[in-house]
């Protein structure tokens, strides 16, 4: 184990059965945050999903998407990454509260970033306003009803979804992993392992958004690895101090 990792826990780590079973908890749910990028994977290798997928160009064909395989049209507007952003706050809380004693400022900061940006990110989310009008216009009893809900649909598509959001989550995870690599609680490599992949992922939204070249792909594939390798990091030593 890298001696960062070993520190007692008066100096680094949390001190009452409330920060362990949170730093537990955070642990826990950093570990099934790996799971989402295999599960997106293997979701879009189903035919049916992609055939689904290809259709969906107009707002019709995407109520159309949301009334015969709904979990798809969500999926396709970015539901996985809610899941994910879900399983991560516990994630942060605890990566706080195993932080405070080393940069309480910029742990703080690094939080507070995180869950203003779940806020933008679920503010912008098309993904359930699309399954409720999908639902609203299988209901619709007239022509001009469907008209203004296929209107209304079409307007959200047209808006695009925010990626705002998502940025204000990347940065706020490179923030605190470089509070970790400063500090004492987690290793040098988590942190340096977290900065990495979260700026690379930054990288991504800001110059390759949509993702449709090669480089793209791989700056998103490398950050997506580096990620899976942060998470496990991260959850196993919120694990080891929830268990001190």
């Amino acid at each position: 184990m890298p001696q960062a990792e070993r520190q007692p826990i008066t100096e680094a780590g949390p001190v009452n059965s409330g920060g362990k079973s949170l730093c537990t908890l955070g642990g826990t749910t950093a570990l099934l945050a790996i799971a989402i990028a295999p599960a997106e994977i293997v979701i879009g290798l189903f035919p049916s999903v992609a055939q689904a997928t290809t259709r969906t160009i107009t707002v019709i064909d995407w109520f159309t998407l949301f009334q015969t395989h709904w979990f798809v049209g969500l999926r396709n507007l970015g539901f996985l990454n809610i899941v994910a952003a879900a399983l991560l706050a516990p994630t942060i809380l605890a990566i706080y509260f195993a932080l405070r004693r080393d940069n309480e400022a910029y742990a703080a900061l690094g939080a507070v970033l995180f869950f203003v940006g779940i806020a933008v990110y679920l503010a912008g989310s098309r993904a359930f306003p699309m399954l409720s009008l999908s639902h609203q216009y299988a209901n619709a009893a007239t022509d001009a009803q469907r008209s203004l809900l296929a209107a209304a649909g079409q307007a959200m598509l047209a808006e695009g979804e925010s990626r705002a959001g998502v940025l204000l989550i990347e940065f706020a995870c490179v923030v605190v992993s470089a509070v970790m690599l400063k500090g004492r609680t987690f290793s040098k490599a988590t942190g340096c392992t977290g900065m990495l992949g979260n700026g690379l992922l930054m990288a991504v939204e800001i110059v390759f958004v949509p993702v449709s070249s090669g480089l793209g792909m791989m700056v998103a594939a490398s950050a997506g690895l580096l990620l899976v390798i942060w998470y496990a990091l991260v959850g196993r030593r919120l694990l080891q101090l929830g268990c001190l």
